[in-house]
């Protein structure tokens, strides 16, 4: 299974790019109204909102957990293909479900079986992985995140318009533009990893202890993974509290808060799609993971003291170029190991997200509610963005660490692999 990379295919590339564009732009739709429909099914109380909401979070995200090495090593047994239609088709059929619940109840099983559907972004991280050559890569996952962004443009202004309209509503538009995604799999879409280059299915491997045992058998990986956790969970911070403290420090509503995340999709656009392939080029893997890791702790400590609405947007335009971490991460992670595992490596990546993700929602919201109860002289709302910063000033410390030998390790490995090609 370690034969040599088939040739870059660009049309395969613009089919993946814009099944991920289709995705976020579904789910940036319903990131301004899910926490205040929540917020409406608790009469109006954002601290118990917020706690609510954090229960979600950790609910989806023991959902990724547990099924996204499944889904991994599912693509690595039968294509990337079947896994990304599924996935589609399943969220949905899950934002019908969600936009007809009729209790806190209904909807929080809404989220459950999203967390199982939504594994499309990481198999996607293998379909690049299967197309690209290694050296493109990180230009490749940055084009990726810049679907991200693109989706998060339109989608949360578009969002937060329909939700001044009715909270229900931008669940049915994510549901048309998850299925019209699945369509558009079902009829264009092409598979890419071909019969000979396909991995066993175990069971063993398909649990998230076995998942992550990837990263303890390749020299290099284990540092990277706990980087990827770091930032993963400083990154929890953003969904689970920012609209919620948006809204309860500035007072903006459900458009307002839209329209800034879109503002978000813009940089991320920026930033991916435009800096990534340079910042590498130029100053080199090592190098632009460090100097986004310190972008984003600035913006954090930025948001987290914002005295106004106005310095926030400041520290978001600083914390953009966070997003030059995640192309170069990834890029260096997928020179590690060889074709027929880059299925399991993205759900071992997955697994390492979602851990993130069951720790995050509970602890960030936690700390902003409480933060916010007593309403008295040491309130500090900004506290969940404080803790991200650190989260991420410890994430730098590790990456000066770990990075030169993975990076030495890398290019081994891609000696190697251009060797027996």
């Amino acid at each position: 299974m370690t034969g040599p990379l088939p040739a870059p295919r660009r049309a395969a590339f613009i089919f993946i790019f814009i099944t991920v564009l289709l995705d976020m732009f579904a789910i940036g739709v319903i990131i301004p109204v899910l926490p205040r429909l929540i917020e409406d099914f608790m009469g109006g109380d954002t601290a118990r909102a917020a706690i609510t909401y954090g229960v979600f979070g950790t609910a989806w995200a023991l959902m990724q957990f547990l099924f996204s090495p499944v889904l991994g090593l599912l693509s690595d047994r039968f294509g990337r293909r079947p896994v990304i239609l599924l996935s589609n088709f399943g969220l949905g059929l899950d934002y019908v479900f969600m936009a007809l619940a009729p209790s806190i109840g209904w909807l929080f099983i809404g989220r459950l079986i999203s967390g199982v559907t939504a594994a499309s972004v990481s198999t996607a991280g293998a379909y690049i992985a299967d197309v690209t050559p290694p050296a493109q890569r990180a230009a490749r996952f940055g084009m990726l995140g810049a679907a991200f962004g693109a989706g998060f443009v339109l989608g949360p202004a578009l969002g937060g318009l329909l939700g001044d309209i009715d909270p229900r509503l931008p669940f049915w538009v994510a549901a048309g533009l998850s299925l019209t995604n699945a369509m558009y799999g079902l009829f264009i879409l092409p598979e890419s990893l071909s019969k000979e280059r396909r991995g066993a299915f175990s069971w063993r491997k398909a649990n998230p202890a076995g998942a992550l045992q990837l990263l303890r058998s390749h020299r290099g990986l284990w540092g990277l993974g706990c980087i990827h956790f770091l930032s993963s969970l400083a990154h929890v911070a953003l969904p689970s509290v920012s609209v919620l403290y948006m809204g309860y420090r500035y007072g903006w509503n459900a458009q307002q808060i839209g329209l800034l995340l879109a503002g978000v999709g813009i940089g991320t656009i920026i930033v991916q799609g435009l800096l990534v392939a340079r910042a590498v080029k130029w100053l080199g893997e090592r190098r632009t993971m460090l100097l986004s890791l310190g972008f984003g702790a600035a913006g954090f400590l930025v948001q987290g003291i914002a005295p106004n609405g106005w310095w926030y947007c400041i520290g978001i335009v600083i914390m953009s170029l966070w997003g030059m971490l995640n192309p170069a991460l990834q890029s260096t992670m997928t020179r590690l190991v060889d074709s027929a595992e880059q299925g399991r490596l993205q759900g071992a990546n997955s697994s390492v997200i979602g851990i993130a993700n069951l720790i995050g929602p509970l602890l960030f919201t936690q700390i902003f509610a409480s933060s916010i109860m007593g309403h008295g002289r040491w309130e500090l709302p900004g506290a969940p963005f404080l803790l991200a910063t650190l989260l991420l000033m410890a994430a730098g410390m590790l990456a000066l660490r770990v990075m030169s030998n993975a990076l030495q390790t890398s290019l081994d490995t891609s000696r190697a692999v251009g060797e027996r090609g």
